[in-house]
């Protein structure tokens, strides 16, 4: 049995997109620039290999990709305060088809998702059905 867990990360796509942290390769990028405490807690409970959809937020409301959690937790270098940590993440794989926040609203099964429920928040839990759910909606035959 796998201990991988799931996540979501939303970014403004013309801040941070899909396609940038693409274009970041195998080393990935730091995931900064969040200052809410919630969302920090979210980055220091993600293990290496973890998976997150990658949301992007504001233009397109919708998954656009899987990314993967590439190194631990860590000082935030976008800032001086201690306080403010973050993981590395990297490009995972692409899916056939973006899942917008409407259809996610509109599955019952994704009723209780934090995208739903907790809509500001940046880093978000995923449980592993939701992933499944929303893999299967993406047009993913089988969920990485």
């Amino acid at each position: 049995m796998s201990d991988k867990k799931y996540w979501l990360f939303k970014s403004e796509p013309f801040k941070f997109s899909f396609e940038m942290l693409k274009a970041a390769g195998k080393k990935g990028t730091q995931w900064d620039g969040v200052r809410n405490y919630l969302a920090r807690n979210n980055m220091r409970a993600m293990q290496i290999g973890d998976l997150g959809f990658f949301y992007h937020s504001n233009e397109g409301l919708e998954v656009v990709g899987i990314a993967e959690v590439c190194a631990l937790a860590h000082h935030d270098t976008t800032t001086d305060d201690p306080r403010w940590e973050c993981v590395d993440i990297r490009y995972h794989s692409e899916i056939p088809k973006p899942v917008t926040l409407a259809d996610v609203k509109a599955n019952p099964a994704l009723e209780k998702m934090a995208l739903v429920t907790s809509m500001r928040l940046s880093v978000q839990p995923v449980t592993p059905d939701e992933w499944q759910e929303v893999c299967r909606m993406a047009g993913l035959d089988k969920a990485p």
